[in-house]
C-alpha cells in the first residue's frame, strides 16, 4: 500500500546553453520553448493534472525564481513553494521536499520532475509514472528511464539488469556518467542502457532513510528545517542550516550507492521526451516545416530566406533579417545577440563563461 501522490518540481538554474534568451533572473524554464504557449514549467504542471492536483505539487526554487514561479503557477499554494536561499544542487533540493512532505504526511509518495523538460506522448507519461508509483510501493527507489534514440553524449545512462515483480520494470544496476561518445554508442547498442531523465518516485520514508544512510549530516540539517517549515521559525532555521549543507547531487549522494544495494528499480519508458538544454533540442521539439526555420517568438519580425532548418528568436522591435544561414542560430535581446551554428549550440555555455570572466554581470 502507499500513501498520497505528491509532485515536486526543481525549478533552478539559469540554462546558460541557451543564452540569451534565458539569464539568471529568468531561466529556461520560464520560457515557452515547448512549442506551446506556455513555458515549460507551466507544462510540467500541465502534464502532472491526471496524477496529482495542484494544491498537491510543490516546487523548489531559488529566490531570484520565486517571483516569477509564483506568478506563473498562481493555482499552486503559496506553502508550496519552497525557496532555497542559494544552490545547493539537487541533493538538498530534492532532500528538501521529501523532507517537507514526510512532516507533512508521513504517508507520502513524491514524484520529481525537472521543470524544462518536453514530453510529447502524455497518455504514454501518465502510464508510466502510474507504473512507477506501484514499483516505488515495494519499497525502492524508482527512477523512469528513458529508451535510448541515439547515441547522446550529452545525457546521463543507467544500465539495468533484471526484472522485478511488477510487469514492465527493471532493476538498475549502475549509473553512468555523461559517456564519450564510442561509448555512448556501445550503450545503445547493448540494449542494458536507459537514458537518465532525473525523473524520481519514491515513499518519502525510504528515500529519507537512504539519505540518513549515506549522507547523515545533510539528512539531519534537511529534518531541522522540515520541522520548523510551516512554524514562525522557518526563515531563522533556513538561514542558519542551509549554507552548511553539503552540496551534491542526489544521484551522486543517494542512488548510486543505494543501486549497489538493490535499492533502485527503473520504469523504461518511450513518451517522447526531450530535455530542452540547447537551441539545437529546442529545434527538435518544435520542426520547421520543410525548408523553414524555427521561430521562437513574432513571425512577423523575422524575415528568413535560404536558412532552412535555422533557429530564430526575435526578442527586441525590430525585425530579424537572415539570409543564406540554413541551420544557424540567430537570437536577438535587446541587449545581446546570439548567431552561432546549431551543431555548436552546446557550446553557448562557454560565451556565458566568458561574460562572467569579463565581469559582465549584466549579460547573465
Amino acid at each position: 500500500m502507499t500513501g498520497a501522490l505528491y509532485a515536486v518540481i526543481p525549478a533552478g538554474g539559469s540554462g546558460t546553453r541557451l543564452w540569451p534568451l534565458s539569464r539568471s533572473a529568468a531561466p529556461k524554464f520560464l520560457h515557452p520553448l515547448g512549442g506551446g504557449s506556455r513555458s515549460l514549467l507551466q507544462s510540467t504542471v500541465d502534464r502532472l493534472g491526471p496524477l496529482v492536483a495542484t494544491k498537491e505539487t510543490l516546487v523548489v526554487t531559488g529566490v531570484a525564481h520565486a517571483a516569477g514561479v509564483a506568478r506563473q503557477l498562481s493555482d499552486v499554494p503559496t506553502g508550496n513553494i519552497l525557496i532555497e536561499p542559494s544552490p545547493r544542487d539537487s541533493g538538498p533540493a530534492i532532500g528538501l521536499a521529501a523532507a517537507v512532505l514526510h512532516h507533512r504526511d508521513p504517508d507520502a509518495v513524491m514524484a520529481s520532475f525537472a521543470s524544462d523538460h518536453v514530453v510529447r506522448d502524455q497518455e504514454a507519461f501518465v502510464r508510466t509514472i502510474r507504473t512507477a508509483v506501484e514499483l516505488a510501493g515495494t519499497g525502492l527507489l524508482v527512477t523512469v528511464g528513458m529508451t535510448p534514440t541515439r547515441p547522446e553524449t550529452g545525457y546521463g545512462y543507467l544500465r539495468r539488469g533484471g526484472p522485478l515483480a511488477v510487469d514492465g520494470t527493471y532493476e538498475v544496476v549502475a549509473f553512468a556518467e555523461k559517456p564519450a561518445y564510442e561509448v555512448a554508442r556501445s550503450y545503445v547498442d547493448s540494449g542494458d542502457y536507459l537514458w537518465n531523465a532525473s525523473m524520481f518516485v519514491w515513499r518519502t520514508d525510504v528515500f529519507l532513510a537512504e539519505l540518513a544512510r549515506e549522507l547523515p549530516e545533510l539528512h539531519a540539517g534537511l529534518q531541522e528545517i522540515a520541522a520548523a517549515w510551516d512554524g514562525p521559525d522557518a526563515n531563522a532555521v533556513l538561514g542558519r542550516i542551509w549554507p552548511t549543507l553539503t552540496k551534491i547531487s542526489v544521484d551522486h549522494g543517494v542512488m548510486e550507492a543505494a543501486a549497489t544495494r538493490g535499492m533502485v528499480g527503473t520504469v523504461p519508458a518511450d513518451f517522447g521526451w526531450s530535455d530542452v538544454g540547447d537551441y539545437d533540442s529546442v529545434a527538435q521539439v518544435a520542426p520547421p516545416a520543410p525548408g523553414q526555420p524555427v521561430i521562437l517568438g513574432d513571425a512577423e519580425k523575422v524575415l528568413a530566406i535560404d536558412s532552412a532548418d535555422a533557429v530564430v528568436v526575435p526578442g527586441s522591435d525590430r525585425l530579424v533579417a537572415v539570409l543564406g544561414m540554413p541551420g544557424a542560430v540567430v537570437v536577438d535581446t535587446p541587449d545581446a545577440v546570439l548567431v552561432c551554428p546549431r551543431s555548436r549550440s552546446q557550446e553557448v555555455k562557454f560565451v556565458v563563461e566568458a561574460l562572467k570572466a569579463a565581469g559582465r554581470t549584466d549579460l547573465f
